[in-house]
């Protein structure tokens, strides 16, 4: 029997790759000698560059930039070499990193982005691929600019000071100080959600408040953001706020399109082509996926709705395993998804849930393998009496 494994991570529990393990060890327990093919996923958020790294073999590396609130931190980032090179934005600017306590909204900046952008420059970077999720920040990308040399200045000539809320102030927008590497660069982002850049579907509104952002601040970030677009299309003659994506990690994004030779992609869609998961559903039987939560939301771009999307062109039956499954997760089924389970045993308090993940993830993929296995025996049956009669 042959099985792909493929989930995504578990925020603030497993990396996917744990997962992938944790439920190895389960089809294990009941199969012992399953031909077992583990692809740790992502959709560009959080835990990408891991999937990336596994995927690839590429050369993880360390810089030391500034993080979301502008304080110093190490972030890595990935060499594939070839001048190809990676990164996660949230290693830079990520939610993860700012306890709730601290977390900044409106002066959360980009800039760190930008250096490990930098770092890839130094390395010979042509080809650079940013995974978009997870972000503290909310400056539609405007750190990310300044840090490579553009200059944002208010309408008394001053450059503007780092966040969201500062881009109320700008007046003017200059790209001739950016590095002149990035001429030869194409850049690659990768999204997992179609958000616009502003509006009631945009970064602020949808996104702001698990930054911390208030009611208030929600709509003084959408103003100065939709500001921003307004003289980025007066000045630079580029208008790019509406297109699906742009309200990605703050809206992030958005200055990169602006600013350089850049394509977004489905982030799971370019995870999978790096780690060959289409070549790996052939001939496979079954195949695991998996998430923290899985509810309607997961069918605009996540993990699983990718991997169930490669399944089914080979007709291959897909198992979700999940921390909990929310409001809507059945539209999951028609996308593919044969079935989905919670790992939980019974009512548990979350830090316990992720504390005991990769136990519950064995037990519920034994017990699925266990289920798969009686149909397939049943149906076997079925077919053997049916050549007899």
């Amino acid at each position: 029997m042959r099985v792909v494994i493929a989930p995504d991570s578990f925020k603030e529990s497993l990396s996917a790759w744990g997962v992938a393990l944790a439920i190895a060890s389960g089809v294990r327990d009941v199969i012992p000698d399953a031909d077992i093919v583990c692809l740790p996923m992502a959709d560009g958020g959080e835990g990408s560059l891991d999937a990336v790294l596994a995927a690839t073999g590429g050369e993880r590396r360390q810089a030391r930039v500034q993080n979301a609130n502008n304080q110093a931190c190490d972030a890595s980032w990935a060499w594939l070499g070839k001048g190809s090179a990676f990164i996660e934005m949230a290693a830079a600017a990520g939610l993860e990193q700012i306890p709730p306590g601290q977390r900044q909204p409106l002066q959360a900046t980009s800039y760190g982005v930008g250096q490990l952008i930098l770092q890839a420059l130094d390395a010979g970077a042509e080809h650079i691929v940013l995974g978009l999720g997870g972000s503290a920040s909310n400056d539609a990308g405007a750190g990310l600019i300044q840090a490579l040399g553009a200059s944002l200045c208010d309408a008394q000539g001053n450059e503007l000071g780092l966040g969201g809320a500062a881009l109320q102030q700008l007046a003017s927008i200059s790209l001739d100080g950016l590095d002149l590497r990035l001429k030869n660069v194409k850049f690659e982002i990768a999204v997992d959600v179609d958000n616009p850049l502003c509006g009631p579907r945009g970064a602020s509104a949808i996104f702001g408040p698990q930054k911390g952002a208030s009611v208030a601040d929600v709509a003084l970030l959408d103003d100065a953001l939709a500001h921003f677009a307004r003289i980025c299309r007066e000045q630079l003659h580029k208008d790019e706020q509406h297109l699906p994506g742009m309200g990605a990690a703050g809206g992030l994004g958005f200055a990169v399109k602006t600013c350089f030779d850049a394509s977004f992609r489905p982030g799971v869609e370019l995870i999978a082509e790096l780690s060959g998961l289409e070549l790996a559903m052939r001939g496979t039987d079954l195949v695991f996926t998996g998430e923290g939560r899985m509810d309607a939301q997961t069918l605009l771009g996540k993990t699983p709705a990718g991997v169930a999307r490669y399944a089914a062109r080979h007709n291959i039956p897909v198992i979700a395993l999940v921390g909990s499954l929310g409001e809507g997760y059945e539209a999951l089924y028609p996308a593919g998804i044969t079935a989905a389970f919670s790992l939980a045993p019974g009512p548990l308090a979350l830090e316990q849930a992720c504390q005991h993940a990769p136990a519950y993830l064995r037990q519920r993929a034994g017990d699925c393998i266990r289920l798969w296995l009686a149909g397939r025996q049943q149906a076997m049956t079925t077919v053997a009496k049916g050549n007899t009669q």
